[in-house]
């Protein structure tokens, strides 16, 4: 009987995937657990090199991009696990030495839990330290590429927005979950590693890209999901901040094309904005906004 789901989404980042899926070997030899790979559509080699060396995973193939957030959707309806853990292809397992034992006892142990959010250390090389002083609480919402989903809970919600593309899928699934009075909690027992370095991801040819889809993903669930009288003030605010931070200050002037087109985003998708909006009420978005954010980055250093 399959307990567990591994899910990845990979796209053109063969090298990165080759680690994570080594990185995965104890798990990998479980009866009770099934590795499912979506292949968005590469064009370095990854899909020969699946289909050569792990036949025996589940793998989806595309022949034309489709998203980040569609394949997510594809893979976590057809894991057959009661829990889906769900890893980017550059993230690996640093601690404990039986993950999956803990994600499990967790979930039984905290029955309104529905979504833990791992411990990230984004970096390429190791930690200097594991140790932490963090303990588990509820938070708001997770990491899509390093926590685990109860199978329930994903099928009483609905899919992530495949129209976002990329960037606020989390959020989505976290306020469905938070009406439902089904919590997420930050688990800090488990401990992955995003191998990346984020201090020169400004650098790279996708920043831009990534800017826009997040601030646009970010006013999609504002008219999604709060109440309509905060949103003017929520757009125009946040609208704001992004000019001045980035275009006043820095005097970037991509960043403001980024704005913009994020902007035209907005309008281009009020349709399905409108189509799925699924409103808080004022009490429940204070009661929401009161929960710690999630934990995105972790540090030993801030934990000596």
């Amino acid at each position: 009987m399959i307990k567990f789901s591994i899910v990845i989404t990979t796209k053109n980042r063969l090298d990165d995937l080759k680690i994570t899926i080594k990185s995965l070997s104890k798990e990998i030899e479980r009866d009770d657990v099934e590795i499912l790979i979506c292949d968005d559509a590469s064009n370095d080699g990854t899909q020969v090199f699946l289909k050569k060396y792990y036949s025996n995973f589940i793998l989806i193939f595309n022949k034309t991009s489709k998203g980040l957030i569609y394949n997510r959707n594809v893979l976590n309806n057809m894991a057959k696990g009661e829990y889906i853990i769900s890893l980017d292809d550059d993230v690996n397992f640093l601690h404990p030495k039986n993950p999956l034992d803990e994600i499990e006892n967790y979930f039984n142990n905290n029955i309104k839990c529905s979504v833990i959010s791992f411990r990230l250390f984004w970096s390429i090389k190791e930690p200097s330290s594991i140790k932490t002083i963090d303990t588990p609480i509820r938070v708001s919402s997770y990491l899509g590429g390093a926590h685990a989903f109860k199978k329930q809970s994903w099928c009483n919600i609905p899919n992530y927005p495949s129209w976002f593309l990329f960037y606020g899928e989390e959020n989505f699934a976290s306020f469905h979950l938070f009406k439902k009075n089904l919590e997420i909690h930050y688990l800090p027992s488990i401990l992955s590693q995003h191998r990346v370095d984020s201090k020169i991801r400004k650098m790279n040819k996708d920043y831009y890209l990534r800017l826009k889809r997040s601030l646009r993903s970010g006013w999609y669930l504002y008219g999604m999901f709060y109440p309509i009288k905060k949103i003017p003030r929520l757009f125009f605010y946040t609208l704001w901040v992004q000019l001045k931070n980035k275009v006043i200050k820095e005097r970037d002037l991509k960043a403001l094309i980024a704005i913009f087109k994020a902007m035209v985003g907005v309008v281009l998708n009020l349709p399905q904005i409108i189509a799925h909006s699924s409103r808080l009420t004022h009490e429940q978005l204070i009661n929401y906004k009161k929960l710690p954010k999630e934990r995105i980055f972790w540090t030993p250093e801030k934990n000596k």
